[in-house]
């Protein structure tokens, strides 16, 4: 078994996918400082990660060699998005991981061995692991084990800008961190209890100890704290829902940014609107939410929104959090999905976004699937997808490169106005002219004596407030 086994170095797991056998034993990795010492749980800092040299472990259940690669991968890219240092990649196949250790347990001698050859802080696993587990890892490695839902919560805890976004991760973490106070390191094991012989400081059955006093503390401020979150969250979701439904209400469409997280949707925001959003090469790069007005080539307003990004796996602890924010998207008339054209499997990308698509309502919705950063990728993976995806837009936001088709297309599959009418305006109605233009779809246009002529697709409210202007329309129709 042994000569089965291979370990990935740091310089060989950045620059290729991983290639090591999956054999019974594979991946493990490591992440510093999750500590659950609760100083004052108003701040989030206490329970970011402090990721320094760091060992992963993944166990393969199910798919091929290269999903197994692919997702651990992932993960080191999500510890380097959190400031860690990768030392060592190693995966066990298994048919599910093991309830008590998560890898099997003859195997976690090997990663304790592993963490002290190379020096490691932290181990992190490719899942999200029960407060045993943790606890039990923890025992059997002598170092902090963190898994995949932690490290993906601290990426978003240094990411989040906003009042909100802050609010909802805080929410997100501590939702996370409550069954676990007891998981993490022994600090806050129980100190005494049991039976209470041998005359020492017991105090026999049903009497804590200190450690278990402080838990309990700490989960009622924890539970407090989530109350309030919960409260504030649902008040600046109303005045998000406010600015909807005046949106709404003035009949402009609603186009919606989503896709993987780092595929370029920040950029490709950019790019449409001007909106001078940040830009980074990082995972989770943008949480807060971005919308900016747009225009078609007729002049009609629209609004593009950024959302945040989505990944495998997705903690539901974040999916329940930022829901208010997802739910931008089930309101939207177009969803734009986009797709990184240089990731090594963008199908994968594609299904893990439709399953959060699907957790928010939004899987009804029309989508226009684009492929981004076709710049970077090679000819033949770009023909591949186009085999895959024949109605999908090919666009590089870096260069430019379709912007004007995705633009275009964009415009044909905007809802269109439901009342066809013909109007005749005073000419010192312009202003109404340039409601039209930019709530509606202009037809035709003809400049006569008594006013501007528009032949027009308008919503039912506007129609309604054209009423007096479409006698003098069929006046001038007839006397023509």
């Amino acid at each position: 078994m042994r000569d089965q086994e291979t370990h990935v170095s740091n310089d060989e797991f950045e620059t290729t996918t991983g290639e090591y056998e999956l054999s019974e034993r594979q991946a493990l990795r490591r992440v510093p400082g999750l500590s659950t010492e609760l100083t004052d749980v108003t701040e989030v800092e206490y329970r970011q990660l402090r990721l320094e040299r760091v060992v992963l472990v993944g166990v393969w259940t199910e798919g091929t060699q290269a999903d197994a690669d692919n997702s651990l991968t992932e993960l080191a890219a999500l510890a380097e998005t959190a400031g860690s240092q990768v030392l060592e990649g190693l995966i066990q196949r298994r048919t599910r991981p093991d309830p008590a250790t998560y890898i099997g347990r003859g195997k976690v001698d090997d990663l304790s061995a592993v963490v002290l050859a190379v020096g490691a802080d932290t181990v992190i696993c490719d899942g999200e692991l029960s407060p045993s587990q943790l606890r039990n890892l923890e025992q059997r490695t002598k170092v902090k084990v963190v898994d995949r839902t932690a490290l993906i919560l601290d990426i978003f805890a240094q990411h989040a800008k906003s009042k909100e976004g802050r609010a909802q991760v805080e929410l997100a973490q501590l939702e996370y961190l409550l069954p676990r106070l007891r998981g993490w390191g022994e600090t806050l094991s129980r100190q005494t209890g049991g039976s209470g012989r041998g005359g020492g400081a017991g105090g026999g059955v049903g009497v804590r100890g200190p450690g278990e006093t402080k838990l309990e503390t700490d989960r009622r401020r924890i539970r407090h704290r989530i109350a309030r979150l919960r409260r504030e969250i649902k008040a600046m979701s109303t005045v998000r829902e406010t600015k909807r439904s005046r949106r709404t209400r003035n009949a402009v469409p609603a186009v919606t940014i989503a896709g993987y997280t780092n595929a370029g949707k920040s950029s490709l925001l950019n790019r449409l609107t001007g909106a001078g959003v940040l830009v980074e090469d990082a995972l989770f790069a943008t949480l807060d939410p971005t919308t900016r007005r747009a225009t078609t080539s007729e002049g009609r307003v629209y609004t593009l929104s950024d959302t945040v990004g989505f990944v495998r796996h997705l903690p539901h602890q974040i999916v329940e959090a930022f829901r208010s924010t997802l739910e931008e998207v089930a309101e939207a008339d177009l969803v734009v999905h986009v797709v990184d054209g240089t990731h090594p499997d963008p199908q994968e990308q594609v299904r893990a976004v439709r399953e959060v698509l699907t957790e928010v309502g939004a899987d009804r919705l029309p989508e226009l699937l684009v492929v981004n950063k076709t710049d970077a990728a090679d000819e033949e993976t770009l023909l591949q997808l186009k085999r895959i995806w024949p109605e999908a837009v090919f666009v590089s936001a870096h260069s430019g490169r379709g912007i004007a088709d995705l633009r275009a297309t964009i415009e044909q599959r905007l809802p269109r106005p439901a009342v066809d009418v013909r109007v005749v305006l005073p000419y010192d109605r312009g202003d109404l002219v340039a409601r039209l233009r930019r709530q509606g779809e202009v037809l035709s246009t003809a400049h006569l004596p008594e006013g501007t002529m528009l032949h027009v697709r308008v919503n039912e409210a506007l129609a309604a407030e054209l009423a007096p202007y479409r006698d003098s329309a069929e006046a001038v129709s007839t006397a023509r």
